[in-house]
């Protein structure tokens, strides 16, 4: 059968082998079938593409990895630009930068610059798209070492919506590499990423410490009293059920509690006084604490679910774990159904609070506060309508406590348009939306976070 696309690169239409596999993302929940899926070689391939959806009147979206909960990567009736197939890096260890393919996964970017000992702030899950990761911010361990993944962006080779091919940077097209780093898939397609890199590992430090619901809000309270004296280490603490895994005891496995995780990065001397420290101030219920390659520190929670899960989330900024947004969150943890759903809470910091908030487009405030996110993971379908509504009842009444109520906008599995607005704020939005205005005035890029042009 001839392409649907005047391009080179293989396309899957309905009842094609393979198509169903393709049309597939990480939320099982997601059950949309795309006119055609160009699985694309380069900026040529999406050009084309580009001009097929527009002469043809159809919608695009754009597949990284996939990962996003609200499937903002596939569309029924639409042009599927599928980048999986970019996952090459290429290491400068001299200059320390790299240059990443548009659809390669953090497991991809960390395993080929860590063979150089150097790394990147991407993630805290191997298997999340950098590419939706890196326009929406991306934070991760490395965050208050180094700050978010868009500060340590050089530049980005982008195919816009009338299929010209640019490449962004503080030089080149200075507005659209602005907007690039915060703004979402909101601006062209990206093909390639430019980071800088930093030396990191081989080995870190991780630690993880559990206490059961109970001692829940103490832990909380211990996350709070231990932030501004982290420094560059990485801290998130997670509102869980206790897997199966082999370091927690038998006996344990299948409570619900609070665990914190810390990711060390100055040696194994501090990490331990703080272990200690932890230990001495609250005594968990079991723990694991061990230097481990970067790389296993970056898919530490990938236990916590899986391709084919059904899925849903929301989240809030919060500049402090107060009293009362603890008492929210261990009061409504009881409620969730599914053993995988989870809190996850990371605290932004450090280098992250020196950038100016102006410097990029990211939407969250650019000082120490938290991330708190609240994430349905079902393994079965049946139990994501009692998860959904556990995260939206909670989240409401988390809204008091926000400093920002758009939350982050790689943790939207809904795109309410006050709610992206909110996330900006109304400086930062507009200039976003003429930004938008320039490049994509038809608004060909809406499957997202959206930014509608002025």
């Amino acid at each position: 059968m001839p392409p649907v696309i005047d391009a080179p690169c293989p396309q899957l239409v309905p009842g094609d082998p393979g198509y169903d596999d393709a049309r597939r993302v990480w939320n099982g929940e997601i059950d949309r079938k795309p006119a055609v899926i160009a699985q694309v070689t380069g900026p040529a391939d999406v050009a084309a593409c580009l001009a097929y959806a527009r002469s043809n009147g159809l919608d695009v979206t754009v597949r990284g990895g996939g990962h996003n909960m609200g499937g903002a990567a596939v569309a029924d009736d639409a042009v599927m630009i599928d980048l999986s197939g970019l996952r090459t890096v290429h290491v400068d260890p001299e200059a320390r930068t790299a240059r990443v393919g548009g659809g390669a996964t953090n497991a991809n970017l960390d395993a080929a610059t860590q063979a150089h000992g150097l790394a990147v702030p991407a993630g805290t899950y191997s298997d999340t798209g950098i590419g939706g990761l890196t326009l929406g911010g991306g934070f991760g361990w490395l965050t208050a070492k180094h700050g978010l993944a868009v500060d340590n962006l050089i530049s980005a080779e982008v195919v816009l919506a009338d299929g010209r091919v640019v490449r962004a940077s503080a030089d080149s097209h200075p507005d659209l590499f602005w907007a690039l780093r915060g703004g979402g898939g909101n601006f062209g397609v990206v093909t390639e990423f430019e980071y800088q890199l930093h030396p990191v590992g081989p080995l870190v430090d991780a630690g993880l410490y559990f206490w059961e619901l109970d001692r829940g809000a103490d832990a909380l309270r211990l996350a709070r009293e231990l932030a501004p004296t982290l420094g560059t280490t990485g801290l998130m603490v997670v509102g869980m059920t206790a897997p199966p895994a082999p370091f927690v005891p038998e006996e344990h496995q299948g409570k619900v509690g609070y665990a914190l995780i810390l990711a060390g990065f100055d040696g194994t001397e501090a990490f331990a006084a703080l272990s200690q420290r932890v230990r001495d101030a609250l005594p968990p219920l079991f723990e694991m604490v061990s230097p481990l390659p970067y790389t296993e520190l970056q898919k530490m929670l990938d236990g916590i679910g899986f391709r084919g899960n059904f899925a849903y989330e929301k989240a809030i900024y919060s500049d402090d774990l107060s009293d009362g947004l603890i008492d929210v969150l261990v009061n409504t943890l009881p409620a969730k159904a599914s053993p995988l759903s989870a809190t996850p809470i990371a605290l932004v910091g450090g280098a992250y609070a020196e950038v100016p908030d102006h410097a990029t487009a990211f939407g969250g405030p650019r000082r120490t506060s938290f991330v708190v996110g609240l994430t349905a993971i079902c393994p079965v379908p049946e139990l994501l309508p009692l998860d959904r509504a556990w995260v939206r009842s909670t989240w409401e009444r988390l809204l008091p406590y926000a400093s920002n109520t758009g939350g982050y906008v790689n943790f939207m599995a809904d795109y309410e348009q006050d709610r992206v607005r909110v996330t900006y704020g109304p400086a930062k939005y507009d200039r976003l939306s003429r930004i938008k205005a320039a490049y994509d005035p038809d608004n060909v890029f809406h499957h997202n976070g959206n930014i509608k042009p002025c």
